[in-house]
């Protein structure tokens, strides 16, 4: 065998073996979000902003590991060019708030930051940004810069918010505010905004589709022996031409409980035959309404509590038919309705015919 048949045998032989052979697979790669996307509003005398944190944290041994989250604000003239390099944003920017991180902070879980607003008089365009900083210190890049120019002349939260239930409604009531949030007079109020929510923590649900021009508003959606927190804030007109809505009012706390009994049976009318007396009524117009109640006696003049209970248990059908009637007997009925909370209306009108 020649020289050159050797080298070619000896190739595929390992090409051979090479095809053969596994390896271990390769660890995934980390796939950890490092910049933020902010957005932002102002409320009252505060900017409220938000972003939304990765899916979940690299090893606390990587470097994409992230410790805590650092905001930068920069105030500059409204004439300052919009533009800006992350290098120059950096140099002239201040850090106010760093803010640590928890493991229950992932799971594209939305932060948010208040910065406290302080009006000097001159109008400025805030520039914010946020940054993932890892334990040794190490910064990831900016987050988009959002910018804004805070309104001065918003006003003050409302105060003094009651709360004063009725069968239909919960009638809240409040305090206008008095002055703007730098304390100028007087205040720029287009209307007011009701929010209303199931818990201290859970996001409120605005109640007006349009703002509420009054100091007062009827929660009509309300439903008894449900507990709810309520709030409202003031509406000013903002400098981009859009509403800016105050801090919250004083919180209350509501749990309606109904002790409002529903209104008599009414329009009942009353047939006889020579076996037995019916009687016919419309259903109550109250939705809580659960039964009806009929009592009788042959005495109109007996106080109601002492007339006959013909129905131990509430009856939900309008109609009645009495077969333990005499022959020439007057007989003398009255209906009581019945929510689902136990509560009794007064007597219906007095009816009353001869057995045949």
């Amino acid at each position: 065998m020649n020289k050159a048949a050797l080298i070619l045998i000896a190739l595929t032989v390992l090409i051979g073996l090479s095809c053969g052979k596994r390896r271990a697979p390769s660890p995934p790669k980390e796939r950890v979000q490092q910049r933020a996307v902010i957005s932002g509003f102002q409320r009252g005398s505060e900017v409220i902003l938000s972003w939304q944190m990765p899916a979940r944290d690299a090893a606390d041994t990587s470097l994409l590991n992230i410790d805590r989250i650092d905001v930068y604000r920069l105030a500059e003239p409204l004439t300052a060019p919009q533009a800006m390099s992350e290098e120059d944003f950096a140099s002239r920017s201040l850090i106010i708030a760093g803010i640590p991180v928890k493991e229950t902070d992932f799971g594209m879980k939305q932060m948010t930051y208040r910065d406290e607003l302080r009006f000097a008089g001159q109008p400025v365009r805030l520039r914010y940004a946020v940054r993932f900083v890892n334990k040794f210190g190490q910064k990831a890049q900016f987050s988009n810069f959002f910018m804004m120019e805070p309104a001065a002349r918003v006003a003050t939260a409302p105060t003094s918010l009651t709360a004063t239930l009725s069968q239909e409604r919960v009638a809240l009531t409040w305090t206008p505010p008095t002055a703007n949030v730098d304390a100028s007079t007087p205040p720029n109020i287009l209307g007011y905004n009701i929010y209303r929510s199931a818990s201290p923590t859970a996001a409120a649900t605005k109640l007006n589709p349009q703002p509420v021009i009054d100091t007062q508003y009827a929660d009509r959606t309300f439903q008894f022996e449900t507990e709810y927190f309520y709030f409202v804030r003031a509406l000013s007109l903002g400098t981009d031409g859009n509403p800016v809505e105050s801090l919250e009012s004083n919180i209350i706390t509501l749990k309606p409980v109904d002790t409002f009994p529903p209104s008599p049976p009414s329009s009942i009318t009353i047939a006889a035959t020579p076996t037995s007396i019916s009687l016919f009524f419309p259903a109550n117009p109250e939705d809580d309404v659960v039964g009806y109640k009929i009592y009788r006696s042959t005495d109109p003049d007996l106080p109601p509590s002492q007339w006959e209970p013909m129905t131990v248990e509430p009856q939900e059908e309008t109609t009645y038919r009495d077969d333990r009637v005499e022959s020439g007997k007057r007989y003398h009925y009255y209906i009581t309705a019945i929510d689902r909370f136990g509560n009794v209306s007064n007597p219906s009108d007095v009816v009353n015919e001869i057995v045949p």
